[in-house]
């Protein structure tokens, strides 16, 4: 962009490129416990974790032989939405199953 001063100068301006960061991703876990029955976590994944059953599965014996199991990453607000939908539906059902997010 260019412009002249009280002098008649042409002045000419560069621009600065910004580097525009990327927003912090976050992986969202479901933890294991001893009381929250398998097939409740399978549809758990697939409802809010958009994932076909067979995925689903795999997400959860992972959670249950390793004691977590990752579901998905996603920017902070995201992954915070997910983890409070799926405690909220885990205890109206009455199950302990716990889901939390870890910065990527």
């Amino acid at each position: 962009m260019a412009t002249k001063d009280e002098n008649g100068t042409v002045l000419v301006r560069k621009e600065q490129k910004q580097a525009v960061k990327p927003p912090p991703m976050y992986q969202v876990f479901l933890l294991n416990d001893d009381y929250t029955p398998m097939e409740f976590v399978v549809a758990i994944i697939q409802e809010y974790f958009s994932k076909d059953r067979e995925t689903a599965t795999q997400i959860m014996l992972k959670v249950h032989r390793d004691g977590k199991g990752m579901c998905g990453v996603y920017p902070k607000d995201i992954a915070s939405t997910k983890v409070e939908l799926v405690l909220t539906h885990a205890r109206k059902a009455g199950h302990p199953l716990q889901c939390v997010m870890e910065e990527a």
